[in-house]
Order: structure tokens, then sequence, then C-alpha cells
């Protein structure tokens, strides 16, 4: 193989390492596109937390506490008609024993 053909061999291989660096090329300004791209969609999703999601939470927890102070007060009624159906419940009961017994009273008398 002469030198010129040597030279040749050397400087094809040349031009196909620098197309294959231009194509390197290409690729990292599409990688640095995507990254800037992903940057930014980044700051959105942060911004929209910080706005909207973190002022939304809050809300409900406020109306959440709210709800709860209404509850606490409305538990003493409720636990005085559970007191006053036990009672009622109760009364039922010794009503129909009585009214058994009354019923075995005037059929002994009879």
């Amino acid at each position: 193989m002469a030198d010129s053909e040597k030279l040749d061999l050397i400087l094809s291989e040349m031009q196909g390492m620098k197309s294959e660096m231009q194509g390197m090329k290409s690729e990292m300004q599409g990688m640095k596109s995507e990254m800037q791209e992903l940057k930014r969609r980044t700051t959105s999703i942060e911004l929209h937390l910080e706005n909207t999601t973190d002022n939304n939470i809050q809300l409900i927890a406020e109306n959440f506490i709210e709800l709860t102070n209404k509850l606490n007060q409305a538990i003493p009624a409720a636990d005085k008609n559970l007191a006053y159906e036990v009672k009622v419940n109760y009364l039922v009961s010794e009503v129909d024993k009585l009214k058994k017994e009354i019923a075995e009273l005037k059929s002994k008398i009879a």
C-alpha cells in the first residue's frame, strides 16, 4: 500500500469521524432543547403547586376545622337524643311487663 493510499484511507476515516461528530453535535442540541423544555415544565409545576394546590389545601383545612367545630357543637345534642331514646325504650319494655302482669291478674280474678 502506497503512502498516498494510506493518506486517502486516513482522510476518509477522518471524514467519517467528522460526520459522526456532526451527528453527535446535532443530537446534543436536541437533548439540550429537551432539557430546557423539562426545566420550563418543572418550573411551571412548582408554581402551580405553590400558587394553586397549596392555597386549595389551606382552604380545605380551614373548612374542615369549621365543620369539626360545628360537629362538636351538635354531638351533645345527639348524645342527649340517644339518652332519651334509651330511656323511652326502657319505659316501653316496663309498660309491656306491666300490661302482662295486669292481664295475668285479670285472668286470675275472672
